[in-house]
């Protein structure tokens, strides 16, 4: 099989030949990498099985016009996103940063309609067929990244706490921030289908270590239709489009809801959070996987043996017809020793299935 046949081939539980590899370096990682290994680009050099084609370009990319909400002020050197949110630099924190709400404080829906929101309809897609046609032509999976996509999305803008008490009081505030947050995924999802890409990857953190995030009826009233709604345009566009959804920590009750509105690939089966064996034998043949492998556990702590037999252990599960794209679960952090990230990798290129 080339690439592209058994990724497709294992992510549709079809079999495949080979265990693909994929992780996510934090910036003291990737310089680690690079000085160690030579790896000046780690996704090359691991032979990762996919590459991200780039975001629609807004026209308007002045994002100083949204320090005017911010109350008390950003501080001078943060950065804001295009859609407004802040982010000011933690010193204890090595790459990590303090989220700023922009409209947290707003009180009216006239103030929300009146808040310039990115443009994305009037943004330029031309550059993303050529990038996703080149990804293809290089045996690789052309990916449209689109994760914080309907309610990661509306609270970092509104704040968690505020956009929790609108739904709870059934505003109009929280529909509204939800239905702009619905309107630009659909146009981001129409622009990545239109250029080829193989998969969209959508994603909002909807639960917590131990418990999920809300309740079941309020998930069911304000976020699942949504998503629901879109993945049901982008299947219209494209119906042999997969879509892989993230979410990090325990969201067991919600895994019926996300097979319901069309998910095909469920990420990260947090290890800490979620027994994959427990959740494979549940829903293996309904949806496929991607994760499983501990980043606050083995990756960290465990020795380079640990973490390869974790990696055989979820692999054995899900069995010769695939459907799990093992991988680390999150972002690997500074903790990860050099050694189990080559554990990882070795894992995958050396596992046969039983």
């Amino acid at each position: 099989m080339t690439n592209r046949e058994n990724f497709l081939s294992l992510i549709k539980r079809q079999g495949y030949e080979r265990v693909p590899v994929e992780f996510e370096l934090c910036p003291i990682l990737k310089e680690k990498v690079k000085k160690e290994l030579g790896a000046e680009n780690y996704e090359e050099y691991f032979g990762m099985p996919w590459r991200r084609v780039e975001h629609i370009r807004l026209a308007d990319k002045d994002t100083e016009k949204f320090r005017k909400y911010f109350v008390p002020p950003l501080a001078p050197d943060a950065t804001i996103d295009q859609w407004g949110v802040g982010y000011e630099k933690s010193p204890d924190s090595m790459h990590m940063t303090r989220m700023r709400h922009p409209l947290e404080m707003v009180e009216t829906i006239e103030e929300l309609m009146d808040y310039p929101f990115p443009d994305y309809a009037a943004g330029d897609a031309s550059h993303q067929k050529a990038q996703a046609d080149a990804i293809k032509a290089r045996d690789l999976i052309a990916l449209g990244s689109m994760q914080c996509t309907i309610w990661e999305n509306s609270w970092y803008m509104r704040s968690m706490e505020e956009m929790f008490c609108d739904m709870m009081d059934g505003d109009e505030k929280a529909a509204y921030l939800l239905d702009k947050s619905l309107e630009a995924a659909k146009i981001m999802a129409k622009a990545f289908i239109e250029a080829g890409v193989d998969v969209l990857y959508f994603g909002d953190d909807i639960g917590m270590q131990h418990t999920i995030m809300m309740s079941e009826e309020l998930y069911c009233e304000w976020l699942k239709p949504r998503l629901a709604e879109l993945i049901a345009y982008a299947k219209g566009l494209n119906p042999d489009i997969l879509i892989f959804y993230h979410s990090c920590g325990f969201i067991e009750p919600f895994i019926p809801h996300l097979i319901e509105v069309g998910i095909d690939v469920l990420n990260p089966i947090q290890s800490e959070s979620m027994d994959f064996a427990k959740i494979y034998r549940t829903y293996g043949e309904q949806i496929s996987f991607h994760g499983t492998i501990g980043t606050q556990t083995v990756m960290p702590y465990g020795t380079p043996q640990q973490v390869k037999e974790e990696v055989w252990r979820n692999l054995d599960l899900a069995g010769e017809k695939g459907g799990l794209f093992v991988a680390p679960t999150h972002l690997l952090e500074p903790e990860v020793p050099l050694a189990n990230i080559l554990a990882y990798v070795d894992a995958c290129r050396e596992y046969k299935s039983k």
